[in-house]
């Protein structure tokens, strides 16, 4: 897993790039093989003494390259809960897991990027274009605040 190369805190590169669109490259070339990116996934984590994404398998760690973050929202769902008790929002992560979204977490970045924390709060996840389209349907704009929303189960969670 680690080449050779320039290390950052003594942590090698792994070569492996993650895009925008969170989309994994190594040496340039898209990884396709699910089951490998899969296994990345399991062993990612954010080293904050060199400020940059680590991947850690036994004794092996190497850092990766990220253009945004390593995970992007896909796709927004909303639904019922069980016993008819409320809704809950979902997102649908390229990493292929789906999860509850942490309205709490909700911010808008530069370019008017929308954000969440996902796994746990640990990572930051980008909305991909149609995730955000997907999830404007439920923001309304509150005019005594003057600062939007979105409105779930009587609560309302300001996006900052």
């Amino acid at each position: 897993m680690t080449e050779p190369g320039e290390s950052r805190g003594g942590i090698p590169p792994c070569q492996i790039r993650v895009d925008r669109d969170g989309v994994w490259h190594f040496r340039g070339a898209e990884m396709f093989r699910k089951e490998i990116v899969d296994l990345f996934y399991e062993h990612l984590r954010f080293d904050e003494s060199i400020g940059k994404y680590v991947i850690e398998m036994e004794n092996d760690r190497c850092f990766i390259e990220v253009d945004d973050t390593p995970y992007v929202v896909r796709a927004v769902y909303r639904n019922g809960m069980p016993g008819g008790t409320g809704e809950s929002i979902h997102v649908l992560l390229n990493s292929g897991k789906r999860e509850p979204l942490d309205l709490s977490g909700l911010r808008i970045g530069e370019e008017n990027v929308l954000y969440c924390n996902v796994r746990e709060g640990r990572f930051p996840a980008r909305f991909s274009r149609p995730a955000y389209y997907q999830l404007a349907q439920w923001i309304d704009y509150d005019e005594e605040r003057d600062a939007y929303c979105i409105r779930l189960n009587d609560e309302s969670f300001y996006l900052r």
